[in-house]
């Protein structure tokens, strides 16, 4: 899902359709147009997506024998997904590295909360459900409220009902599918202290992840292109001994390579 633009500096997003469905000559011609325009190209794919969407990527970068394709799958809901490729169109639009940019994923992965209110949990495997919730899962109305990342959290909503979030100012993004309740703007945003709530498409990808399609989808997150630079630039980086590229982290976004083990000496004398 590609979410608008949140400043006029944001790169648009380039939207890789039914990569699991389209002829592979199709694919690679889309991708290596892209790699020739612009250098190098960050995917970011959620892990909702159809098992062969990530064969299919992996297979085209393994044919252009590109070291210049990063496949960024992290662990987020599909609208915190979102959240966190339009915050790498906006640094995109920066003076840092392409291994830097595309580094930053993992970093900025850190300051997303995302989760969830949903109307069963009966499906949920991506977060633990204990049998507890699970039999309420079948009382009619019942409403849980859930948090995936950055750690997993679980409440059935009621006049207690309470979620860890952020302990820094971030705004609130929902997205609402088949699921009618305000708890999230009247309850869960001011206990949050949300900086503003802005509502957006619910992604494709929701329904599989949550296990059902009676769900408001959320997440918090730092709109600011100002804040987003200063948290990558203040990060040390490193040179991958492999490919030459500049990493943030332990292992190259582009060739996956790690850090060589340093060698044991023997103690002399």
């Amino acid at each position: 899902m590609a979410l608008p633009a949140q400043d006029e500096r944001t790169v648009p997003a380039v939207v890789l359709k039914d990569l699991d469905r389209q002829p592979l000559e199709q694919t690679l011609d889309a991708v290596k147009a892209l790699i020739d325009h612009h250098g190098h190209v960050v995917v970011v794919c959620s892990d909702a997506v159809p098992s062969g969407v990530e064969r299919r990527l992996h297979t085209v970068r393994s044919l252009l024998e590109s070291d210049r394709i990063a496949l960024f799958r992290p662990d987020l809901p599909p609208l915190g997904l979102a959240v966190l490729a339009r915050q790498l169109r906006q640094l995109a639009s920066c003076d840092l590295s392409p291994g830097v940019l595309a580094s930053a994923g993992r970093l900025l992965t850190h300051y997303i909360h995302a989760g969830a209110v949903l109307g069963s949990v009966a499906r949920l495997d991506r977060v633990p459900v204990g049998l507890k919730a699970h039999a309420k899962s079948w009382v009619p109305g019942s409403q849980f409220g859930v948090i995936a990342h950055p750690e997993p959290q679980l409440v059935r909503i009621g006049p207690e009902a309470t979620l860890t979030g952020p302990d820094f100012g971030s705004w609130m993004l929902l997205a609402k599918g088949q699921l009618q309740s305000d708890w999230v703007g009247s309850t869960l945003a001011p206990a949050w202290n949300a900086l503003g709530l802005r509502e957006a498409d619910l992604p494709a990808e929701s329904a599989t992840w949550w296990g059902t399609g009676k769900l408001i989808e959320f997440c918090t997150y730092l709109p600011e292109l100002s804040v987003l630079y200063q948290l990558v630039t203040s990060v040390r980086q490193g040179v991958c001994h492999w490919c030459g590229i500049d990493v943030i982290g332990d292992r190259c976004v582009f060739c996956s390579a790690t850090p060589p083990v340093p060698e044991s000496r023997t103690p002399t004398g």
